[in-house]
């Protein structure tokens, strides 16, 4: 009997396992502390108690306050209600209703900010008005077309904190410094107010993304990409922004995010949050000696390979490179057969025969684009696990470009 090879897991900004700690503390939820949070009785109280415990964990590592923690879904959900909520308060609002509201984002944002906002468009064209700043060929958001793009009905200002197909990290706090110096010279009474959100899906576990220090009022986690189950995130809203509820129901999270609590969700991702908070530095260390390691294996190894996004300012977990002359999924393909997972970039994508955008955005033509592999380190990974990924993908290559010799690379 042939042994199972040892799989080796390489797309860890599509998602990640649970932690065995994280595991621990939720498993009780399901068959044993199985209370609905909104019930009065012990076991529903038991299941309360443990929500404003993990908000309160949430809140410390993102020094933020607990009654800021909103409870959602996902980032999808977090990620919705920031743009959409805040769009139908400030919209509904008698002093605005003749103003038209302006929203800025950037090229490169994830599909479910990108289409939350063309979804806006289409159905408010008279009310919003929304502006894209371009990316360079690194994938760095151009800060002074951001800053000449603010205007007085300017009212979102929404910037990914660290990309999730390139990897790329944007300057989150020198724009929230900025944005804030203009709400300073806004008259609250007759201006309309500016806020500055963030997608911080691919973040916490190894930047900080202390909320105050980067002047942020919004801010989406997800639960399955910081080792917490699927299904849960939060959005951190500063206390006072204008923001209206976009699911009707029961009326938890402060009326802003109907619904029965996932507790276990909940509990699995404060325990997650307080984890990626301690022990940064040196996770971030390991993880950037192995992510160049693999790299300088790739590059010595095989030829005509491209490096997509920045090699400084990107997550040290990221390594996106096309590999010239074949398909991408090809390469996800032929390298499954070996055990190893990658991807071609975003998990949400990953169905579509379109090029990525964010590959577009860089400059890359169609071809480059569609020879691109995401390599997203994570716990546990080894040099050996490495090696072996570079031996077979270097055979996977290979075999690809000689069955597409025609094509001119």
């Amino acid at each position: 009997m042939t042994a199972k090879k040892k799989l080796i897991y390489l797309d860890n900004s599509a998602t990640t396992p649970v932690n065995k700690e994280v595991l621990k503390k939720v498993l009780p939820y399901f068959d044993q502390k199985y209370g609905n949070a909104s019930s009065i009785h012990n076991l529903g109280q038991e299941a309360a108690q443990a929500v404003q415990k993990a908000k309160k964990k949430i809140a410390k590592t993102l020094r933020c306050k607990d009654e800021e923690v909103i409870f959602t879904s996902g980032a999808t959900e977090s990620n919705n209600l920031a743009i959409k909520g805040l769009f139908l308060k400030l919209a509904g609002l008698n002093k605005y209703k003749n103003k038209k509201l302006h929203f800025i984002s950037s090229t490169i944002e994830h599909h479910c900010v990108l289409d939350t906002l063309k979804a806006l468009q289409q159905n408010f064209a008279d009310k919003i008005e929304i502006s894209y700043i371009d990316v360079d060929s690194k994938g760095l958001i151009k800060i002074d077309e951001l800053k000449k793009a603010v205007k007085q009905n300017t009212v979102l200002v929404s910037v990914m904190f660290v990309n999730n197909e390139i990897g790329t990290v944007q300057p989150i706090e020198e724009i929230g410094a900025y944005l804030n110096k203009i709400k300073k010279k806004r008259n609250p009474k007759v201006d309309l107010p500016l806020y500055f959100h963030s997608d911080a899906v691919q973040a916490i576990n190894y930047f900080d993304c202390n909320f105050p220090k980067n002047k942020l009022d919004l801010l989406s986690l997800s639960g399955h990409k910081i080792y917490a189950p699927k299904g849960v995130g939060a959005l951190i809203i500063k206390k006072g922004t204008l923001i209206e509820a976009i699911i009707d129901g029961g009326g938890q999270e402060r009326n802003l995010r109907s619904g029965t609590y996932n507790v276990s969700g909940i509990v699995g991702i404060g325990e997650a949050v307080s984890l990626a908070g301690k022990g940064k530095k040196e996770r971030v260390a390991k993880t950037i000696k192995l992510r160049d390691y693999l790299l300088k294996k790739i590059s010595r190894e095989i030829p005509k390979i491209k490096i997509n996004g920045d090699l400084k300012k990107r997550s040290p977990n990221n390594l996106n490179i096309s590999f010239k002359g074949i398909e991408g999924e090809s390469i996800v393909l032929l390298l499954s057969n070996y055990n190893i997972c990658v991807s071609t970039g975003s998990a949400c994508s990953s169905n579509s025969l379109d090029p990525s955008h964010v590959q577009l955005a860089i400059g890359n033509d169609h071809l480059t684009a569609h020879g691109s592999i995401r390599f997203s380190l994570g716990e546990n990974i080894t040099k050996k696990d490495l090696d072996y990924t570079v031996e077979k993908l270097k055979l996977v290559v290979e075999k690809l470009r000689k069955t597409s010799k025609g094509i001119n690379f």
